[in-house]
């Protein structure tokens, strides 16, 4: 059993991108979620109603953190990684009021030409603060603008299990995992108590309650009915549709693609 695929995505809703190794922080992999549109009103943008956002991809470069457009790969935007702003807003990731850094009026208006709608790209410098709910917290630990929780593995034997369902298979990039485990039977994961991988021992939380996103093709921005509708015929668990395993991270340290993956305990 061992670490397939490794996946940031670094502003969230947006293309991610797939790596062969990641430093694990406490609110996520490094880059991980760290940028997130909002509208004027500071509500977060996400694909659940943008699909379009499917359409803007990422990469890290030497200067910054480079998004482009699939419709328009040359007109591309970097983003310093660093930033001596100090102006701070309030911004909303579903209960949650955060802080969060404003960047640049050039940079909201290239997001803005394309999605033909008045939005904002903020930042969550490591040192803010956003608790992961008390329920599942192992020690306070906090998240990034991920939806919830900081980690999302889901083991390839699982995504198989439901394409052989499927008329047309998915891929992975329509759950938007941290962590692809191979090596494992279908849905292994959801009796995972507390793992290792590589130098990280992780806390399995809870089960990832899946939405509608699943359903927009990572490629063309364009909604169907499919995985979600299939996977609700036999994953649904008191009225929640279930697929992956969301993470904490217990210590910090570097994850390899390859990396054996351990299960120190199974929940009961």
């Amino acid at each position: 059993m061992k670490v397939q695929d490794i996946y940031t995505y670094p502003v969230k809703s947006l293309g991610g991108i797939k790596t062969d190794s990641a430093l694990a922080l406490e609110k996520g992999f490094q880059f991980d979620r760290r940028w997130m549109l909002v509208d004027l009103d500071g509500k977060f943008l996400s694909q659940r109603t943008e699909h379009q956002l499917a359409l803007f991809q990422t990469q890290i470069t030497e200067g910054g953190l480079l998004v482009t457009h699939k419709l328009d790969f040359e007109n591309g935007v970097t983003i310093p990684f660093s930033t001596t702003l100090q102006n701070s807003l309030e911004v909303s990731v579903w209960d949650d009021t955060v802080e969060a850094l404003a960047l640049s009026e050039e940079i909201d208006d290239w997001f803005s030409s394309y999605l033909k709608k008045p939005c904002r790209l903020v930042f969550f410098p490591e040192g803010y603060e956003r608790a992961v709910s008390p329920k599942y917290a192992d020690h306070g630990e906090n998240v990034s603008f991920a939806d919830a929780f900081p980690y999302l593995l889901i083991s390839q034997a699982s995504l198989d299990d439901l394409n052989q369902k499927l008329d047309k298979p998915v891929p992975m990039n329509r759950f938007r995992p941290n962590l692809v485990v191979a090596g494992v039977e279908p849905f292994s994961e959801d009796i995972w108590k507390e793992i290792q991988i590589g130098e990280v021992r992780f806390k399995v939380a809870k089960p990832c309650a899946r939405c509608v996103l699943t359903t927009v093709d990572q490629e063309t921005g364009i909604k169907g009915r499919e995985p979600l509708a299939t996977l609700a015929r036999y994953r649904t668990v008191d009225k929640k549709v279930l697929f992956g395993q969301n993470l904490l991270a217990l210590n910090e340290g570097r994850i390899n693609a390859g990396d054996p993956v351990r299960i120190i305990s199974y929940k009961s």
